[in-house]
């Protein structure tokens, strides 16, 4: 069984049921999970985007338990508190993106080991949701699946898309593949960035905690990606849009000022997705999970109605 895992408690704002447990990856990397167990309708796997950590669904996962859900979410590979994959802890990296899967199996594995109530459901944002159509694609036991600003594109002007291929791909055959991409640099975006503006969320009250968070514990805070990392993702997002989409009920959320994740895969596969159905979002952000009150309702509310349409 994992070991015990710290979980900060106090700027997780969540359900006082959260525990934590190690994990390690069929490669050897270690991770971190976080449990909320209370639930009688089933379980959601949250998949958390890049940078994040599981503290930041504290909030969500008490939403949740209110509608009668178990949470179960991760730290991925380098980041938050599981095994940072450079001597610069600061640079989101992975070696190759599937890598990501072997993270997935040792959630399942977890769950599975825990009795976490079924039956399962994928709740997936940003990167997360990148990491979450691979796995349904490999089978992942879900009854149905809400995606949030999936990360299946990279927002990349015209101009500097070809750019992006040929300098990532460049360095990731050399030492330079662990330099930061262009435009990011070691500081986490909500340290660095003011709630003025910010590509994340419209709510000035969840932008503050998000700063809290990594103020109160920087260990958890994570800078721009590298140059190999964003090469794997554009090689990911590739691979991906050629294959179809499983036949597995999904329901999308994107808000209408989306500047993080390129929009145009999302309508593109969700517009041939068996059953799919994307919701826009007026004015929302790029984390519509931490957005203003009426918009966080609206959205708790309408996946725990797809969650229940499909028990």
């Amino acid at each position: 069984m994992p070991g015990t895992a710290p979980f900060h408690h106090r700027v997780a704002e969540g359900p006082g049921t959260a525990e934590a447990v190690w994990a390690t990856a069929s490669d050897g990397v270690r991770l971190r999970l976080a449990i909320w167990p209370q639930g009688d309708r089933g379980t959601v796997l949250l998949f958390p985007g890049r940078t994040e950590y599981v503290e930041k669904y504290g909030r969500a996962a008490q939403d949740l338990a209110a509608l009668g859900y178990a949470t179960i979410s991760i730290d991925w590979r380098g980041q938050g508190l599981a095994d940072r994959l450079l001597d610069d802890g600061n640079t989101g990296h992975v070696m190759h993106f599937p890598d990501y899967q072997m993270d997935v199996a040792e959630m399942l594995a977890t769950a599975q080991a825990r009795g976490l109530p079924r039956p399962w459901y994928l709740l997936a944002h940003s990167m997360g949701g990148g990491i979450g159509l691979r796995a349904l694609m490999h089978g992942l036991p879900v009854r149905a699946v809400v995606f949030t600003a999936p990360m299946w594109g990279i927002r990349l002007s015209s101009r500097l898309r070809p750019i992006a291929w040929a300098l990532s791909w460049a360095a990731r055959h050399s030492r330079f593949g662990r330099l930061y991409a262009p435009g990011t640099k070691p500081e986490t975006y909500v340290k660095a960035e003011p709630f003025e503006d910010n590509s994340l969320t419209t709510d000035p009250g969840m932008y503050a905690y998000m700063q809290r968070q990594v103020a109160a514990h920087p260990e958890l805070a994570l800078g721009g990606p590298s140059l190999h990392w964003l090469y794997e993702a554009l090689i990911e997002n590739r691979a991906m849009a050629r294959m179809a989409s499983p036949a597995i009920p999904a329901l999308t959320f994107l808000g209408t000022n989306e500047r993080i994740v390129d929009t145009a895969p999302i309508h593109e596969r969700m517009g041939r997705w068996p059953g799919g159905e994307l919701r826009m979002i007026e004015g929302a952000e790029h984390e519509v999970i931490m957005e203003r009150p009426v918009i966080r309702d609206r959205f708790f509310a309408e996946a725990a109605a797809h969650f229940a349409a499909h028990p």
